[in-house]
């Protein structure tokens, strides 16, 4: 639920980490993908109702768009309170244990405790650090990820979804209706995406999943303002949709999975602040240019930008161990050991 159609504020980084706490890892990426899948779907059914509504308002009742636009307004205020509502029916499974939290009376030492050593090396982290709970791999992490979700979030907000309808309404005078079956069709076929990734991101791994599936969708965005023809123009867009979104499921898993359990929703909510706010300086700009009439160099920028963010990703991350991987590799020497 957000203004944007695709929340990332502060509740996703909660939403993510919960959901991450009751998946195992095997199947994390399954429902990443579903969750996602739905939040797509439920973003093209808005957008479809949101030009039908407009659009019926103004013609069959003759009002006028300021009037219209209200209507759209308080029904999304009336779905936000019954997502408030619904949040307060979730059970305290989604809560997250607090690792620092010492146990009541004396605990005895066993083969599964944690080792002093590592006591020591968080208190000494939180002592000088501004996020206390993360350790300094994490932080490490942290930085890159910030980093490239910076540059990705610049060129997400050059190319914002109402800036996209803007687009497309200003260069061939579309009505509300006829951007509502438009872009409806295109975040319908992004949703169709997200399920075909799934195999391909079990096959290749995630990042390479994200990489290869992002830069076809990249190249297509910045060539849209090319064609003079609203058919090749859409046709460009919906393929765009086609691999756009193959890469959200397996960057959440990925995003999860590399830092500890009681570090998610930290972590998550910082690059979620870091990606909002970058999107902010993204729209800035492409106020700018659209006043100046050179709307088509923010796709061309976005695409640059876009693709630089899916090469740093490559050359970070690729071959980058989760921890959960690095659990199961030391369970098993652990049981190997066992045995001899």
């Amino acid at each position: 639920m957000a203004e944007s159609g695709n929340e990332i504020g502060p509740f996703r980084s909660v939403e993510e980490s919960t959901l991450t706490q009751l998946t195992p890892f095997a199947i994390r990426t399954d429902i990443f993908a579903w969750y996602n899948l739905i939040g797509i779907v439920g973003q093209a059914l808005g957008t479809v109702a949101c030009g039908t509504i407009v659009q019926h308002l103004q013609s069959r009742k003759k009002w006028d768009a300021l009037k219209s636009y209200r209507v759209v307004f308080l029904i999304y205020a009336v779905l936000g309170l019954i997502g408030a509502c619904l949040a307060m029916f979730l059970s305290k499974r989604c809560e997250i244990e607090d690792p620092n939290k010492k146990a009541v009376g004396p605990v005895e030492p066993s083969e599964g405790s944690p080792l002093l050593q590592e006591d020591e090396e968080l208190m000494a982290s939180r002592s000088c650090s501004l996020f206390p709970s993360i350790r300094k791999e994490s932080m490490i992490i942290l930085l890159k990820l910030s980093l490239l979700f910076m540059v990705d979030s610049i060129a997400s907000g050059l190319v914002f979804g109402s800036m996209i309808t803007y687009f497309f309404s200003r260069k061939f005078q579309l009505q509300e209706e006829g951007l509502g079956v438009i872009f409806a069709t295109a975040s319908l076929a992004s949703a169709a995406s997200i399920l075909i990734a799934l195999p391909i991101s079990k096959r290749i791994g995630l990042i390479e999943t994200m990489v290869y599936t992002h830069l076809p969708s990249t190249i297509m965005l910045a060539i849209i303002p090319v064609p003079t023809s609203l058919g090749i123009a859409t046709t460009l867009l919906i393929l765009r949709s086609c691999t756009n979104s193959m890469d959200v499921a397996p960057r959440s898993t990925f995003l999860a999975a590399v830092v500890l359990p009681h570090e998610r929703s930290v972590i998550m909510g910082v690059v979620n602040v870091v990606k909002t706010l970058s999107q902010s300086f993204g729209l800035a700009m492409t106020g700018v240019l659209a006043g100046r009439d050179v709307f088509w160099v923010a796709f061309v920028v976005a695409g640059v930008l876009k693709a630089g963010y899916d090469l740093g990703l490559l050359a970070l991350f690729l071959n980058h161990q989760m921890i959960e991987e690095r659990d199961g590799e030391a369970t098993s020497s652990d049981e190997d050991g066992t045995r001899e």
